[in-house]
């Protein structure tokens, strides 16, 4: 016998309490509620607070593999979405003057309340032929290149450096092989180390394997509460460790991927709060969030000198991983 599953218990209850006051919220449900006398209002705020403790009490105890489910929603803000609701302005730059562009890979010049600022990120699709056509937000080689060459910019012009991480992993067909994408990878993590300018991360999705770790040396590393960050997806390490996908679930236990964990190891620097439910329910509060980190980190980065700012940061890179016998 099965045991029942308390979080799906409660995200089937969610599902149905939203259905429900959708359905009272109706023109003809109120008629109807009128001519029956009954009081529309009082059952209305009964199901609001059986809704709103429902979903306090299963987003409180999302499992890491909750997480990751979060991370991936449909309707999660991707990185387009994030530069419209942050910065006044946004110029794209597409290429990486080495071969072609890659879009799964955006980036260009913004404003971030009037000051100039460099953007990169990685980008999903809404719809299958969107997905297709930026490789599910998975760069190949040109993709990371061309994140480079931006941020070779930011540093000629002292501008800023603000990088979006969302990606399951790099990709890993033979086009990205053939174009050399671990050279291209370890390339940025050399480069971006000693960039001199600041650069700030923020983690809003998916930070997966070395498709997030191009694009995440910075001085302040940001991650939403639902997004994960690990050194490989959960189905990929369950079908390494065990040879089945299907134990997904224990392998993001494992892998220690939420924001919550990596906080804890020092590998993250901030973990920002999402509205209840995931950023998706409230994408306007959420990008005004990261906003106010973005200036608060930015502005104490920008008063440290170029020398200072990247021996600072290669400090906190050798600090990742130490360990200590006792």
């Amino acid at each position: 016998m099965s045991v029942p599953n308390r979080g799906q218990d409660l995200e089937k209850l969610i599902s149905e309490l939203e259905e429900q006051i959708s359905s009272l919220k109706t023109p003809e449900a109120k008629e109807r509620a009128l001519a029956e006398g009954i009081d529309l209002d009082a059952e209305l705020v009964r199901l609001e607070k059986a809704l709103l403790e429902g979903m306090k009490e299963y987003y409180g105890s999302l499992s890491p593999w909750g997480k990751t489910q979060m991370a991936r929603h449909k309707d999660r803000p991707y990185t387009l979405d994030y530069i419209r609701l942050i910065f006044d302005e946004f110029f794209e730059l597409s290429g990486d003057r080495v071969g072609k562009n890659d879009e799964a890979v955006v980036g260009g010049l913004a404003r971030l309340n009037g000051e100039s600022v460099v953007v990169i990120g990685q980008q999903k699709g809404r719809d299958l032929k969107e997905r297709q056509r930026r490789n599910f937000g998975s760069a190949r080689a040109e993709g990371f290149r061309k994140a480079l060459r931006l941020a070779k910019f930011a540093e000629k012009f002292n501008r800023p450096l603000i990088s979006f991480v969302d990606t399951p992993a790099a990709a890993a067909d033979l086009q990205s092989e053939e174009r050399g994408i671990s050279e291209a990878i370890a390339r940025n993590l050399r480069d971006l180390s000693v960039l001199e300018t600041p650069i700030v991360v923020a983690i809003i999705g998916e930070g997966g394997s070395g498709g997030a770790l191009g694009m995440a040396v910075g001085d302040r590393v940001l991650m939403l509460e639902h997004s994960v960050y690990s050194v490989i997806p959960p189905e990929g390490c369950a079908a390494i460790l065990w040879r089945d996908r299907d134990r997904a679930d224990e392998a993001a236990q494992a892998l220690n991927l939420t924001a919550q964990g990596a906080k804890s190891l020092g590998i993250i620097d901030e973990i920002l709060p999402e509205p209840l439910g995931g950023a998706h329910r409230d994408p306007l509060a959420t990008a005004n969030s990261l906003k106010r980190s973005l200036l608060k980190h930015l502005g104490a980065l920008g008063k440290l000198c170029p020398q200072d700012l990247v021996a600072a940061r290669l400090d906190k890179i050798r600090k990742l991983g130490a360990w200590s016998e006792k």
